[in-house]
């Protein structure tokens, strides 16, 4: 099978009610924010800012539905210990599950056929490496001047903790521009189109207190085409779906 690279993908999306809306493009681009740093030298909040969501403890493994691609991995359900998966490596060196490779290739040959340099940026990452993801980030708050409290707290906001990460299971990926492009171009197709290919932006903007994560608009995780439709359409998260 022939490997290659693949893209990133963005929508803004505001929660409302019990689902999101996708946010308005303003002057042809995402509307998005930028956060302030949670503690050290910023003196406009020096204080750590609460999680969007509570953080409980993960009590139970995810459960492997008969549907393998709609398991929800996320902060109250671990990756199973025996899950297992086949690997399939791409031209970068990055590696996804086989299994969505082929949804995977027709949506960025579609991209790439309206003239969008894209690439997979991150895909199935190990046990290990997502530790050592999320130790690097607890220690630049811990440089800001944040205890190991505080900055644990602030870390997990923006990365998964180990056993809890999609990026385990290879079924995520992070879509990126290629050669330095622009990527909200990218996004903005993305957020239109992926879920034609089986993929949802999987973290939200304004959905952070159900799925426990930042808003992505890169992260992009395979549910299938049936249910990234009813998805896209509900304008709601895989947990909601999943409820």
């Amino acid at each position: 099978m022939k490997k290659t690279m693949l893209p990133a993908i963005s929508a803004l999306i505001l929660c409302m009610g019990t689902g999101c809306g996708i946010l308005t493009v303003n002057g042809g681009g995402f509307v998005h924010e930028y956060h302030e740093e949670y503690c050290g030298n910023n003196t406009a909040n020096t204080e750590v800012p609460p999680a969007p969501a509570e953080q409980p403890a993960v009590t139970e493994p995810a459960v492997v539905p008969e549907d393998w691609r709609l398991i929800l991995v996320n902060r109250n359900h671990a990756v199973p210990e025996n899950y297992e998966l086949k690997l399939l490596e791409l031209s970068n060196g990055k590696s996804v599950d086989e299994r969505i490779y082929p949804d995977l290739q027709a949506m960025f040959d579609a991209a790439r056929s309206e003239g969008y340099a894209v690439k997979v940026g991150e895909g199935y990452r190990t046990h290990e490496e997502q530790t050592a993801m999320m130790e690097q980030k607890i220690q630049e708050y811990r440089n800001q001047g944040c205890s190991r409290s505080e900055a644990e707290r602030a870390a997990a906001d923006t990365v998964a903790k180990p056993g809890t990460s999609e990026h385990e299971l290879g079924l995520a990926v992070d879509i990126n521009s290629d050669y330095g492009a622009d990527p909200w171009g990218l996004y903005s197709w993305l957020a239109d189109n992926a879920w034609k290919y089986g993929f949802i932006l999987r973290y939200p903007q304004g959905c952070e207190s159900i799925t426990g994560i930042e808003y992505e608009p890169w992260h992009y995780r395979y549910v299938g085409k049936e249910a990234a439709a009813e998805i896209q359409q509900q304008h709601i998260t895989l947990e909601e779906y999943l409820s």
